[in-house]
């Protein structure tokens, strides 16, 4: 939701608790999705555990990507949708690699591979990429629209506007004055 830049201090606040609140709606599908799909992987096929999480991060960038742009950013800037997805694509990318580096490091840094560890980092992961998701998307993939001055500051009140006077009637020139 687009906070207004000249709002009370309590307006902004709520504002921002209006959109971590819708972030975090789309970005709990997201992990559910996630952990849903890697777990789904890492019990039926004999992928390593980091491709498994890889294949189950993008499925979840795809969900939430619909759900940001339908969901919880559908009031901002809507222009320019390709450059949207390549900037949507490029800091989820980013993320990917903060989420699965945490679980890399685990995994094959420390030893720690068993179905509990791989889920606990990985959720490690997801929660680190998200700090990162939030500030980006919001920054600069799905930009608030510019506040107008409707919305900004409220008009100052004008002096009342003084009544229309009727002009004064014309007097006729008296009847000895003709030449």
């Amino acid at each position: 939701m687009s906070t207004p830049k000249n709002g009370s201090p309590l307006e902004r606040v709520r504002g921002f608790a209006r959109e971590v609140a819708k972030f975090g709606a789309v970005g709990g599908l997201g992990v559910l999705v996630n952990l849903g799909v890697f777990n789904l992987i890492r019990n039926t096929t004999d992928l390593q555990v980091v491709r498994a999480s890889v294949i189950a991060t993008v499925v979840a960038i795809a969900t939430n990507y619909l759900g940001f742009r339908y969901f919880a950013y559908r009031d901002r800037a809507q222009s320019g949708r390709t450059r949207e997805l390549i900037l949507f694509a490029l800091f989820s990318a980013i993320g990917l690699v903060i989420e699965n580096g945490v679980l890399y490091t685990a995994t094959y840094g420390f030893g720690w591979d068993g179905p509990l560890a791989s889920n606990v980092f990985k959720f490690v992961g997801i929660g680190t990429a998200t700090v990162f998701r939030f500030w980006s998307y919001r920054t600069w993939v799905f930009k608030a629209l510019p506040v107008t001055v409707a919305e900004s500051a409220p008009e100052p009140a004008s002096a009342p506007k003084p009544t229309p006077q009727p002009a004064p009637a014309p007097t006729p020139e008296p009847a000895n004055n003709r030449a």
